[in-house]
């Protein structure tokens, strides 16, 4: 087998998600939904008022992260949300807030 396992069921996504997504607390609620999924990464504010979430793991829990970042918290309003799969790059240690 050529390629590695981990990089087989492993994969990295970085999400951009618009509306009322500062101050709400959204990055906390993605980055306690990334700790439960087990995922490393990141999640910031953007100065354009956007939150920027780049996380690596299994693929499923990726793609649940990309639903939770859909809904957002209570208080939070989600207008927009890109996401961009990438390759695995096994980056990070751990999912901080930025």
């Amino acid at each position: 087998m050529s390629r590695d396992i981990e990089t087989i069921k492993n994969s990295s996504v970085k999400i951009t998600v618009s509306g009322n997504v500062q101050g709400v607390g959204f990055r906390y609620f993605i980055a306690r939904a990334a700790y439960e999924l087990d995922l490393k990464g990141y999640v910031k504010n953007l100065f354009n008022g956007d939150v920027e979430i780049f996380a690596e793991g299994r693929k499923e829990f990726l793609e649940d992260l990309a639903k939770k970042a859909k809904l957002g918290p209570s208080h939070s309003r989600v207008d927009n949300i890109q996401t961009q799969w990438l390759d695995f790059q096994n980056k990070y240690n751990k999912f901080e807030i930025r």
